[in-house]
């Protein structure tokens, strides 16, 4: 995969990160409310940011679906929680390639940080410190 490639896939997973918080944003109040809201606004600066680096490639930025089909149904706090931990997997998944196929320092180091942010998330919304592949335990 090239860095292009890997910028367009990691725009798509933002639009669908998107997609995610916003569908679980809805099911909480309070703090939790506020820490989706936080999150929600993560991922449009860093949706707008992909985009930015994607035309700035002379390219054309991947359009968002219309919607997206979700791992269940969201129907309270614990499914909406759930939801966005799978949503921040995910995005961590798709920002590990793009470190890899980074050619730019600043493409690299973006990358680096929404890596990092996903990873801090996924504490945030229950999940549970894992090893990285090829990690030594």
């Amino acid at each position: 995969m090239n860095q292009l490639d890997a910028l367009q896939a990691a725009l798509a997973g933002e639009h669908a990160a998107l997609y995610g918080v916003g569908v679980a944003g809805g099911k909480f109040n309070g703090v939790r409310f506020k820490e989706a809201t936080d999150l929600f606004g993560a991922h449009r600066n860093n949706r707008d940011h992909l985009s930015a680096l994607i035309v700035a490639a002379g390219q054309t930025p991947v359009a968002a679906d219309p919607a997206y089909d979700l791992p269940r149904a969201v129907t309270n706090g614990a499914t909406a929680a759930a939801l966005i931990l799978y949503v921040e997997r995910r995005i961590a998944a798709v920002y590990g390639d793009l470190v890899e196929a980074a050619e730019q320092p600043a493409v690299r180091t973006f990358a680096i940080d929404a890596l990092l942010a996903a990873s801090t998330n996924q504490l945030t919304w229950g999940g549970a410190p894992t090893a990285l592949p090829g990690a030594v335990s």
